[in-house]
C-alpha cells in the first residue's frame, strides 16, 4: 500500500488510528539510533530513511534522481513492514539479527530478504530495531552498495 503522503508526518496522520502509535514509536526508535549521514524522507509510498545525494550524488542505480535507499517503514494492508537493506546485504548482520530476534519475541521470525513483517503489533521488538538501525554507518552502507553494484 503506498502512501501519497508528502512527509512522514502526513503519512503516520493518514494511518488508521491502531497503526499511528505503533508507526510513530517504530520513527522515534530508528530516527534515536540512525547513524549520522542518513536522512529520513519520504520513499516509494514509504517512510524512507536513505543516504542523500549531498552524501552520495550518484543515487540509486535503478533511478539515480533518487537517493540511495537503506531503510523503510511501512504500514501494509497486513502487517507492518520494517525493510532494512543491511541484512539484505550483509551476511553477519543478518546472522546476528536472527540470533537475537528469538531473545526478544516469541514465535516465528517472518522475514524476507529484507523485510521483517510484523502481523501482531504487540510482538514488535522494538529495542532491537534500533539497535539494528545503528549497526550500518551510511560509508559502510556506501561502501557494500557498491561492492554489489560494480561486480
Amino acid at each position: 500500500m503506498q502512501s501519497k503522503a508528502a512527509t512522514p508526518d502526513q503519512y503516520i496522520e493518514e494511518l488508521p488510528e491502531e497503526r499511528k502509535e505503533v508507526i510513530s514509536k517504530l520513527r522515534s526508535t530508528i530516527l534515536k539510533n540512525l547513524p549520522t549521514g542518513f536522512e529520513e524522507t519520504m520513499a516509494y509510498g514509504m517512510i524512507g530513511y536513505v543516504v542523500p545525494h549531498s552524501k552520495y550524488p550518484d543515487g540509486y542505480h535503478c533511478d539515480p534522481t533518487q537517493p540511495l535507499p537503506f531503510m523503510s517503514l511501512a504500514s501494509q494492508k497486513n502487517h507492518i513492514g520494517f525493510y532494512h537493506m543491511g541484512i539484505y546485504s550483509d551476511p553477519v548482520l543478518l546472522d546476528w539479527f536472527t540470533s537475537e530476534y528469538p531473545k526478544h519475541v516469541s514465535g516465528k521470525l517472518d522475514m524476507g530478504k529484507s523485510c521483517i513483517r510484523f502481523k501482531n503489533t504487540k510482538k514488535i521488538p522494538y529495542d532491537l530495531l534500533g539497535e539494528l538501525a545503528g549497526k550500518m554507518t551510511a560509508d559502510e552502507w556506501i561502501e557494500r552498495y557498491e561492492k554489489a553494484i560494480k561486480n
